[in-house]
């Protein structure tokens, strides 16, 4: 990789040039994966088209068509199927028959013959029914028995016919013409898009909305979850609005990506309107495996859907890199605080997180003199002093910890110096105060949850052994200064130390030891009373245990 180029990704942001440079490699990452892929599953038993003649028909559609062909291969839920299929031929994942999974080929070439337009015909895995076309769709046979059964699929001039057996005597037959079927028939379901027009009037963005693919999640064989219209359509105006919102014009940089990067969109946990979507994503992951697509949860805010793709992208970027070089050297044990979680991560997580939040600390920089109205420009400032603040922790602990590489030590220096430069460019005073508030009150619930106060720490703090998964609700309730505050997080949200102080007291004397209002407290009383004493209750809140009247 050309050094500016590092030099551009190391920053936290990255040109087309460099992004591109990565697909370029994960391109070949890609294809190395799925030769290794077909010399384990060549003399695969199965009652399906054998692997070997399925990767014949599709390197066959692969040189009458090369583009679409070359899309199916590098889409993500392909680098899903494949590393999936790797985990099973190594015994480490699980999943329907094996046979049945490397049948998955044989739905690529499909797909693939239907793009060049050539004769095939092929033995096809059919569930419950259905076959799923990757970058297509999915047939449903009516009538057709359940369970995991062998069907025939054809394909000649554009059109495609699948038989299978029905649950009465007698085959079942579904012919259609998938390229150019844009509607659900209830026999053929077409793949979602989102799309947008670009400003400069080139081709629009268009984005896999996939609610089929069984390997579009992070690692297990996955049901289709079937969007309903009302749905559909409403993550079609939500994407708009975050393309428009991440449209604005400037260098490249953390925070300002290409939405035309975005490979995929996944769905993830609901499938219709109600109930109520959350202003923010409560979940979103990506995988190494599938470069340029996420899973979502859907928000109800086209901001924080925005903030989301910019998220995800980076980790994206962050996993190619690590495709390409050894940045440092885990033993995978979980035993450093990350900002952003509530358990204990290991060190790649921690570098992962580090680079995805450098490029949401960029999200709302930008956002700080935007036009989107006062409203956004205060929890941007409040979202840019608190990302930023966070992701330099955690670049201090990376760089401490004497596992980083060369590339990696160049690649967290970089971090560094983005983020020393954004710590030192003015936030406006009150959104400051409570992104620091937020980010020691997490701090502190983070060791009252998960440290043993107990515990020897030569080597880093130990763990208590009933920790267990908590809520952070503080991050996102400090956003805005509550007008009438009531609670004691609300009090402290708004610059009252003291009303918080006496609320958490409250609490605390019903349950003393109760995690939440303790680092409320905690962090309370050291807003009152700065001191040594109150910075050693900020840095081993674990060790202590300070009366509710003190």
């Amino acid at each position: 990789m050309p050094d500016r180029l590092f030099a551009e990704l190391a920053a936290g942001g990255g040109s087309a040039a460099a992004v591109a440079f990565l697909e370029r490699a994960e391109r070949a990452r890609r294809l190395l994966l799925l030769r290794t892929l077909l010399g384990h599953l060549d003399a695969l038993p199965t009652p399906l088209t054998p692997v070997p003649e399925a990767w014949r028909l599709l390197k066959e559609a692969a040189e009458k068509s090369p583009e679409p062909v070359e899309r199916l291969l590098l889409a993500p839920a392909t680098g899903g199927w494949i590393s999936h299929m790797l985990r099973r031929v190594h015994g480490t994942a699980s999943g329907p028959p094996l046979w049945a999974e490397a049948g998955h080929l044989s739905a690529l070439a499909l797909s693939a013959a239907l793009h060049a337009g050539t004769e095939t015909a092929l033995d096809v895995a059919l569930t419950d029914g259905r076959l799923h076309l990757p970058g297509l769709g999915m047939v449903r046979l009516p009538e057709a028995r359940g369970g995991l059964e062998v069907g025939r699929a054809t394909t000649a001039g554009g059109e495609l016919t699948v038989t299978g057996p029905g649950r009465a005597t007698g085959p079942v037959r579904v012919t259609c013409r998938p390229l150019i079927q844009r509607q659900d028939t209830g026999t053929w379901l077409p793949l979602r898009t989102l799309t947008h027009p670009r400003p400069d009037g080139a081709a629009p963005v268009t984005v896999v909305l996939d609610d089929l693919d069984p390997y579009r999640d992070l690692d297990d064989h996955l049901p289709p979850a079937r969007l309903d219209e009302d749905e559909a359509r409403e993550w079609q105006r939500l994407f708009g609005e975050a393309v428009r919102i991440l449209a604005r014009p400037g260098p490249p940089g953390p925070g300002r990506v290409d939405p035309g990067t975005i490979r995929a969109i996944v769905p993830f946990g609901r499938t219709a309107l109600s109930p109520p979507a959350l202003p923010f994503v409560q979940v979103s992951a990506s995988s190494g495996d599938s470069f340029g697509g996420m899973l979502i949860v859907r928000p109800a805010s086209a901001p924080a859907l925005a903030e989301t793709l910019v998220h995800e992208l980076q980790h994206s970027k962050l996993a190619a890199l690590l495709h390409l070089f050894p940045l440092l050297e885990d033993d995978r044990a979980e035993r450093y605080y990350a900002p952003w979680r509530t358990d204990p991560r290991h060190l790649t997580g921690l570098l992962h997180g580090a680079y995805a939040f450098t490029g949401v600390a960029g999200f709302w920089r930008d956002r700080l003199a935007g036009p989107e109205g006062a409203e956004t420009a205060e929890r941007a400032a409040y979202f840019f002093a608190l990302r930023r603040l966070q992701s330099r922790l955690a670049v201090r602990t990376l760089l401490a910890s004497g596992r980083l590489t060369r590339p990696g030590r160049a690649l967290v220096s970089g971090l560094a110096r983005t983020l020393d430069g954004w710590l030192r460019e003015p936030v406006p005073s009150a959104a400051l105060a409570r992104a620091r508030t937020a980010a020691a009150l997490h701090r502190t619930e983070w060791r009252l949850r998960n440290v043993d106060p107990a515990a020897a720490q030569p080597d880093g703090p130990l763990f208590r052994p009933d920790r267990t998964p908590w809520p952070d609700v503080r991050t996102q309730a400090f956003a805005t200064r509550p007008a009438a505050p009531r609670t004691a997080d609300e009090h402290l949200a708004a610059g009252d130390a003291a009303a918080a102080l006496a609320g958490y007291a409250d609490r605390l004397a019903r349950d003393p030891a109760e995690p939440h209002a303790l680092a409320g407290w905690i962090v309370a009383r050291a807003a009152l009373e700065p001191g040594r004493t109150t910075r050693r209750m900020l840095a081993r809140p674990e060790r202590l245990q300070p009366l509710p009247s003190g």
